[in-house]
């Protein structure tokens, strides 16, 4: 397998089950919340051993504002004691931070504490961490197209490079790997332009569960898989190339 392939510099997680891991247990929602922010992370530290470069996660998406009101401020008291406490020991890893997502719904508070984490890791170059919150793939297409209206880019000429540019995760690749926890199979929204050519993994641990162990799992699931990006001959290719 050729060394191209097995490439992983941009993971996206998809932490899903919270919920549902606080209902099988008799708990509030509010703590399979708590308990996911600490698995959390520990996924993070994962990366960070693994080398990724990249990793986004969908933490709060454009729906879950729908959610009930009381939920919603216990997820903001999570993100808050993230970026107030926790974010501090990656900062010191060498981890960049970046939130990605309409921050224009977030509090004052939490609005403070994101530009505060990514105003003092901006030089760190070990990962970015791109934290999806408020965040709709749909919606942050739009709004990279209304920024480059506000800047009367010429939309009749425009290309794949400049779009990107205008996105939300502009300081990262697209994505390889796509890991969605809980047993659901779908993206929602989640980095819809980014993972065009992503690979996914789904598992069905909630994600509270999944651990450093199940991790690294998918990531060798990942290494082992040929990537072609729609090349119907590319596969084909690679094995006349390992053969010479």
């Amino acid at each position: 397998m050729s060394d191209q392939l097995n490439t992983l510099c941009h993971v996206g997680i998809i932490m899903d089950g919270n919920g549902r891991w606080a209902n099988q247990r008799g708990q509030a929602r509010t703590d399979g919340h708590a308990q996911g922010a600490k698995n959390t992370l520990e996924i993070i530290k994962a990366a960070l051993d693994k080398n990724i470069t990249h990793l986004s996660l969908y933490a709060f998406s454009t729906e879950n504002w729908k959610r009930p009101e009381a939920e919603i401020k216990s997820l903001m008291a999570i993100f808050d004691d993230y970026l107030e406490n926790e974010i501090l020991y990656f900062l010191r890893r060498g981890v960049r931070f970046q939130a990605i997502g309409n921050l224009s719904k977030l509090s004052t508070k939490t609005r403070f504490l994101i530009q505060n984490a990514q105003r003092i890791s901006k030089k760190n170059t070990k990962m970015v961490l791109n934290l999806a919150i408020s965040y709709g793939g749909h919606d942050e297409i739009i709004r990279a197209i209304q920024k480059m209206a506000s800047q009367q880019i010429n939309l009749s000429q425009l290309d794949q490079a400049t779009l990107e540019s205008f996105l939300d995760t502009q300081n990262s690749p697209p994505v390889d790997l796509i890991i969605r926890t809980s047993g659901e199979k779908r993206l929602s929204n989640f980095l819809v332009w980014q993972a065009a050519y992503a690979e996914y993994y789904f598992t069905d641990i909630l994600w509270p569960q999944f651990d450093r162990t199940e991790f690294l799992k998918a990531i060798e699931n990942y290494q082992q898989r040929q990537r072609r990006f729609g090349d119907i001959h590319r596969e084909t290719r690679l094995d006349s190339e390992q053969t010479i």
